[in-house]
């Protein structure tokens, strides 16, 4: 990578941090802190939670007709996750111990932290606690993948990718066999 890319690319990440500050700022009136895993929330904060919470009768009077006949849709996905998750499992504990990877830990990517709030009823909990999951879950499957994808295969596509792993700066440039046959292995060491 050339010193002006790189250079950008810190610029990047740098714009990100402040990003994330920035947001940080704006949602900072909410008052809340984690403690050994659980969302407290201030006690004023949580009963205004609660009082926000929409009856669950109301609620399911609300609910397009639809989405009841997309949820066996929906909930079947599930089944696939729950082996995707198993398989991966055992994915990572094999080839990233043969490779000497450094383990990606899940608990950084499927999050369970909305039964904590006290404006979701109980069927808006468990469907948070599906997406929370399932999405946890795609983008853990995702960072392993990427992984496996920068040790075996670091080559940047042709097209535009609409999403880029971590280290798709690092990759090396599409079509340049020189540059593969040279810094692949360099690539390797320093992953």
């Amino acid at each position: 990578m050339n010193h002006k890319i790189k250079e950008i690319v810190e610029e990047i990440v740098a714009m990100k941090l402040k990003l994330a500050q920035e947001i940080a700022e704006q949602e900072n009136h909410i008052k809340y802190k984690i403690q050994d895993g659980y969302v407290i929330f201030e006690k004023e904060v949580l009963e205004k939670q609660k009082d926000n919470m929409q009856n669950l009768l109301a609620w399911l009077g609300e609910v397009p007709f639809l989405h009841f006949l997309a949820a066996p849709f929906i909930y079947g996905m599930i089944i696939p996750a729950l082996l995707l998750d198993v398989i991966i499992f055992v994915y990572q504990q094999v080839v990233f111990r043969i490779f000497k990877f450094e383990f990606i830990k899940r608990s950084d990517y499927i999050i369970f932290d909305h039964q904590f709030l006290g404006y979701l009823n109980p069927i808006q909990k468990f469907h948070c606690l599906y997406c929370s999951y399932v999405n946890g879950l795609m983008q853990y499957v995702s960072a392993i993948a990427g992984r496996t994808e920068f040790y075996f295969c670091p080559i940047k596509h042709a097209k535009k990718i609409a999403y880029e792993q971590d280290h798709y700066d690092r990759y090396l440039a599409y079509g340049d066999e020189k540059d593969y046959q040279e810094k692949l292995e360099l690539l390797r060491k320093n992953s």
